[in-house]
């Protein structure tokens, strides 16, 4: 019988289990529900229901018994960190080896096929990652809402904020984003909508989401908006560069692969792209696989195995 691999990419919103053997042949995939907080018994309830949901669906597509599966290695990717999830994990997969670890490693193998190359995440926050041909990886970014996630959705929206706080009070440039911010959350003015980004009712990610108006002002014409665009992709750029020069000679092919909701903007994408291809060898592009595909190549990876996967379905690649 084939020797079966298993990865997972477990996230803020969903959570995607990929059996794969060890030639790389995809066998089944399969979706739960959120699984990245566990501290307390509902959010252990969640993850279980989450990891057992999608686990039971992957061996359904792939004719296979949940209750008696064995994986000869599996890796497992949470974006809340891999903290109080093992023991849990023993109780409901078996596994000869098993990974686990943050969603920044399988994103990153995924995006680059499991080749060496570097991955900027802009989605509510922003990290840079990067792993070269001997295996070395370095990081920038990614200090949070507080102290860092330059060029994220939050910190878009913030900068957003400011601006419109500016123009409220007479010390800044007119701008259409005070308008466009207040039509998307009901506020009455800047400074009732600050105190209201403060309260239970504007988590991070809701926070993060009304960047798109950014993208939206800018499209119009607001000089503004495009500023906060220019600065979050010299922002974004920067910490890829500071990757780029831990891991790799200057010259030396790299590929960079964009991940999350900021770069659906295409004013700053395209200042992206330009800042990074500006520096000799560097290619910019979307990931190549998603982080599940990089988790099944992870758990291969482990058992010494560097197959290609095939039998992939287009929405995972």
């Amino acid at each position: 019988m084939s020797r079966l691999f298993l990865g997972v990419d477990g996230g803020q919103s969903s959570t995607t289990a990929m059996i794969g053997d060890e030639t790389g042949r995809v066998l089944g995939i399969g979706r739960g529900g959120p699984c990245n907080h566990v501290g307390a018994a509902e959010g252990r309830a969640k993850f279980t229901s989450a990891i057992q949901g999608c686990l039971a669906a992957a061996c359904g597509q792939a004719g296979l018994d949940p209750a008696e599966v064995r994986f000869e290695a599996a890796c497992l990717g949470f974006s809340g960190g891999p903290a109080d999830k093992e023991s849990l994990l023993g109780e409901m997969l078996r596994a000869g080896r098993m990974i686990l670890t943050t969603d920044a490693p399988i994103a990153l193998t995924g995006a680059t096929a499991g080749g060496p190359g570097i991955i900027t995440i802009a989605g509510t926050g922003s990290i840079s990652w990067g792993r070269d041909k001997d295996g070395r990886t370095a990081r920038a970014g990614g200090w949070g809402y507080i102290y860092g996630d330059e060029g994220g959705g939050f910190d878009l929206t913030r900068q957003a904020l400011r601006a419109a706080l500016r123009q409220e009070e007479g010390w800044g440039p007119p701008t259409a984003l005070r308008a466009r911010l207040l039509a998307a959350t009901g506020a009455r003015s800047a400074n009732d909508l600050l105190h209201s980004f403060y309260t239970t009712e504007f988590p991070r990610p809701r926070i993060a989401s009304f960047s798109r108006l950014v993208g939206e002002c800018a499209r119009e014409g607001d000089e503004v908006a495009r500023r906060l665009l220019e600065q979050a992709a010299r922002e974004l750029a920067g910490i890829t560069a500071a990757v780029r020069g831990q891991l790799f000679a200057p010259g030396e092919l790299v590929f960079v692969a964009h991940i999350g909701g900021v770069f659906r903007c295409p004013y700053l994408l395209e200042r992206f792209q330009t800042l990074i291809e500006a520096a000799e060898g560097c290619r910019v592009g979307p990931p190549i696989l998603g982080p599940a595909a990089g988790a099944l190549l992870d758990a291969l990876a482990v058992a010494g195995l560097q197959p290609g996967l095939s039998n992939l379905p287009d929405r995972e690649k």
